[in-house]
């Protein structure tokens, strides 16, 4: 049995559901969501709550489950609170700025790197350091975080790089003489 699976999905205050087949519409303050099952599952909406069950016991059908149970949680955090990724510049000249609706990043090439910021996230730079990643779709926001992540990698000898904020970077010592 899925331990994820078997709970309910609470439905919060201003946000609601609707079912039509297979697809599960999120509507609530920040947005509306969609997420399409798979045949293994069967959804059901109530008042003030969504409940996933599986049909049949085949393994698919089990991962399916607790795999659907947590997209459509998603979908209900997203639509109410939202998602969000902070990320951390550090090295000796990097840093990060807006302009216009991109994010213009110095990470030590010898070209700026422009990041083109994708529909449905927004991104900003409250400090030179910091850059914020904010949606509501979960996938999305953690994707953009990582591929602005990919421009600069931390490095283990000194830590420079973009890196998530709680972030552990395991810190390797250099040549001895």
């Amino acid at each position: 049995m899925s331990r994820i699976g078997k709970k309910p999905i609470d439905l919060p205050a201003g946000v609601s559901a609707t079912l039509s087949g297979r697809t599960v519409e999120v509507k609530g303050p920040k947005g509306v969501l969609s997420f399409r099952a798979t045949d293994d599952v069967t959804i059901e909406v109530s008042d003030n709550a969504i409940t996933v069950t599986p049909r049949g016991r085949s393994k698919r059908a089990r991962q399916q489950w607790g795999m659907s149970r947590t997209q459509i949680q998603n979908c209900v955090t997203g639509v109410s609170e939202g998602f969000r990724k902070e990320l951390e510049i550090s090295g000796v000249g990097y840093r990060a700025q807006m302009q216009g609706k991109d994010l213009k990043m110095q990470l030590g090439y010898s070209h700026d790197v422009i990041f083109k910021v994708p529909e449905g996230v927004s991104v900003s730079a409250p400090k030179q350091t910091e850059v914020v990643v904010e949606g509501i779709d979960k996938q999305l926001v953690g994707q953009v975080a990582a591929n602005i992540r990919e421009w600069r990698k931390p490095e283990p000898y000194k830590g420079k790089g973009i890196k998530y904020k709680d972030e552990y970077i395991f810190r390797k010592e250099g040549k001895k003489k």
